[in-house]
């Protein structure tokens, strides 16, 4: 039997599939919020000069009004993303129909899945290291999440 690591590169789109259901629900729902929760925390950690925006958005940001334009936007976009893994999860009231919220899960692990090769490229070595990981555990759990037939 083949597992995810063996199957990944090049494997059939079941197979890959297939181990991704293998995640529990529950953890994938739990650890979305969570990383979703922290990012909103690093972003407000940005917002308020704890951590340099230099070390944000692939290090390209020229000046603090398009810092706090853009982690405005992330913010909002973090918020929005709870919203929809804790409708999935059934933590709160469907604000749509299940089939857009599946397709709004979609359309993350797209984002993720972009946004993972996008990391590769950052002019900040620290984000590449320690974005890059998260963001394809992401793409993973977000998966998981949307395959769910709830």
């Amino acid at each position: 039997m083949r597992t995810f690591a063996s199957a990944a590169p090049g494997a059939h789109p079941m197979l890959l599939m297939n181990a991704i259901r293998k995640i529990e629900f529950k953890f994938a729902a739990r650890a979305m919020l969570a990383l979703f929760s922290c990012a909103i925390l690093f972003h407000l950690l940005v917002v308020t000069g704890v951590i340099p925006y230099a070390f944000v958005w692939g290090g390209r940001l020229e000046s603090e009004t398009q810092m706090y334009r853009l982690e405005l936007v992330s913010l909002v976009i973090n918020l929005a993303v709870i919203a929809v893994v804790a409708i999935k999860a059934g933590y709160i009231k469907p604000l749509f129909p299940p089939k857009v919220v599946t397709a709004l899960l979609w359309i993350l692990v797209v984002v993720f899945s972009l946004n993972t090769v996008g990391n590769l490229f950052a002019h900040s070595m620290l984000e590449s290291l320690l974005l890059t990981p998260i963001t394809l555990i992401g793409a993973a759990l977000l998966a998981r999440m949307a395959v769910e037939p709830r």
